[in-house]
């Protein structure tokens, strides 16, 4: 089964600047942390604060999506996969 992303939510963590995000395989939860210079690389006109980094992983969160599904490991338990921007 592949990985998905019925859940839209996502949370900022301002102070280790992160954005969290899940997908699921099957019935299995999927935590992903991006680190928020992903989105300046990917949006540079955002604005500083949770509301715009918010705001433009909504906009992007297609490409983030993508990458996701790239490097997850079906099978290999995680506790979550972090995203950087080395990863786009």
């Amino acid at each position: 089964m592949s990985l998905g992303f019925p859940n839209a939510s996502r949370s900022y963590d301002p102070d280790r600047h992160r954005i969290r995000f899940w997908g699921h395989d099957q019935a299995m939860e999927v935590p992903f942390l991006l680190d928020e210079n992903v989105i300046f690389k990917l949006a540079p006109r955002t604005a500083h604060g949770e509301a715009g980094i918010l705001a433009a992983f909504d906009a992007v969160r297609d490409r983030i999506h993508q990458v996701a599904m790239r490097v997850y490991a079906p099978g290999q338990r995680r506790s979550f996969y972090f995203l950087a921007a080395s990863d786009f």
